[in-house]
């Protein structure tokens, strides 16, 4: 079959594209730019790239004629409080228009469980989004999941963010709601099975794990897998704004999402039907086994995708490639150099940087950059990287997004989106003579920023330097 995947870049996106091929599948994946699909150079070579914006006006003709089933995995709740339920309907009605003058015969759509009638907006955008995709000609498959469970997933890190962090907790109300988490292997083989298959057709599936558990169940499980002492104390008082602060300055989350996610926890998510479950004969893990199954992957560094990755997950909106060439005009430069004498160690010395392997020196310095930027609504440094030596285009990295990585040519380019009055570059590049070039870019916007610039110069002066002799000899013990 040719398969239409959207939200390729995405959680997952990210793991289905594989799965899809190893069946024979043809596949084409839709992006909105074609250099942020972090897939490796074999699997590329196997697939279709369409770019495609849903939220732009339609251009017909873009994809393939003969494409038999899609899936449809875009959603917009992390990217805005306020509007997020417009940009969800204005995609899915793009997307329907998109597939009218082709074959498609079935969309598959991964919603959210909504058996409340009082449901939050994220849960009435999800059902609202099914409405629109079962306008289309295609035949509609619809599997509302709750919590996924998963390595990189956010619920999961959410939770992993709060009980290694937080040995007592102060917990609002909504940690007593119920919910019934579903691991990411368990969506995937539903994803799958739902695939071409008639019964599923026109039909609205609920998807969940064998198990029902407070959220506060589930951080006292997460703490008893991970051996952690925790005591939770839940408070009557906290109202949904100070527990999305809660949630933003502990976790890794964005407030957008944190806030997001704190209406959504106050509605109860439990699966009304198992009639997918028994149709594919499927048997879903429990929490315990999900989280087992994450840390598996975290520890063999196989974490094939994280929602931290995604966009909306820093506060950079525009398309990277107006950013790879860093301008001279208007700018201030710290720009150093050093003689290497093991260039492949430098080498793999910038592609760890940030996350566990921090930034060579003056860790605790960046650390309070980090905690300054989430101050003041930044996204700090609690992102970290997904892979501790692979990066890709896009990546988050920190309080960095990667606009260019490109080993082959030595060259690393980090664009930052930390809260600063200006724009600011960071620049790796080893050239023919084995030169390691370090080049801090920054153009500032407005006195503020140039103030900004000058208060900078004395740390500057100690970190940069330093860090390029560090990268230049860091030899991991």
């Amino acid at each position: 079959m040719k398969i239409l995947l959207t939200g390729a870049n995405g959680y997952i996106g990210m793991r289905l594209l594989p799965l899809l091929l190893e069946q024979g599948h043809e596949v084409v994946c839709a992006v909105r730019n074609a250099n942020r699909l972090s897939v490796p150079a074999e699997m590329r070579q196997k697939i279709e790239v369409v770019i495609i914006d849903f939220l732009t006006p339609v251009t017909l003709d873009v994809l393939p004629k003969d494409i038999d089933a899609a899936y449809y995995l875009i959603h917009s709740m992390s990217s805005s409080t306020e509007d997020f339920d417009e940009k969800e309907q204005l995609a899915a009605q793009n997307f329907v228009e998109y597939l009218k003058p082709t074959g498609c015969k079935q969309i598959i759509y991964v919603g959210g469980i909504a058996n409340e009638n009082n449901l939050s907006k994220h849960l009435w955008s999800r059902k609202n989004v099914e409405g629109i995709l079962s306008q289309g000609e295609a035949k509609l498959t619809v599997l509302r999941a709750a919590i996924i469970v998963g390595s990189g997933s956010a619920s999961f890190e959410i939770i992993r963010d709060l009980c290694e962090k937080l040995p007592i907790m102060i917990t609002p109300k909504w940690v007593k709601t119920k919910c019934q988490p579903i691991a990411i292997r368990d969506v995937l083989n539903y994803l799958i099975g739902v695939l071409g298959n008639e019964k599923c057709y026109d039909d609205a599936f609920d998807i969940g794990g064998p198990d029902v558990l407070s959220y506060k169940q589930m951080m006292l499980e997460y703490s008893k897998f991970r051996a952690i002492n925790l005591t939770i104390i839940d408070v009557p008082f906290l109202s949904p704004k100070l527990s999305s602060y809660w949630l933003y300055f502990v976790t890794s989350t964005s407030y957008k999402l944190a806030l997001n996610l704190v209406d959504s926890m106050r509605i109860e998510v439990i699966t009304k039907d198992t009639r997918l479950r028994d149709m594919l004969d499927a048997t879903p893990v429990s929490y315990a086994k999900a989280i087992e199954l994450a840390f598996k992957k975290i520890k063999q560094n196989q974490v094939v995708s994280s929602w931290k990755d995604s966009m909306v997950s820093g506060r950079f909106r525009s398309d990277l490639k107006q950013y790879v060439e860093v301008p001279d005009q208007g700018c201030v430069k710290d720009a150093q150099k050093i003689q290497l004498e093991n260039p492949e160690l430098a080498l793999q010395n910038i592609w760890a940087i940030g996350g566990q392997r921090g930034w060579y020196y003056g860790n605790w310095l960046w650390k309070v950059r980090g905690y300054m930027d989430k101050l003041f609504g930044g996204v700090g440094l609690r992102r970290g990287r997904t892979h501790p030596t692979k990066i890709f285009e896009g990546d988050a990295l920190d309080f960095w997004r990667v606009i260019l990585a490109d080993k082959d040519n030595k060259r690393l380019l980090l664009f930052a989106e930390m809260r600063i009055p200006g724009e600011a570059w960071l620049e790796f590049r080893i050239d023919d003579k084995n030169m390691l070039h370090q080049t801090a870019t920054f153009r500032p916007r407005g006195i503020l920023g140039r103030l900004y610039w000058y208060t900078m110069l004395p740390f500057h002066f100690f970190i940069f330097g330093n860090m390029l002799r560090r990268i230049a000899s860091f030899k991991e013990v």
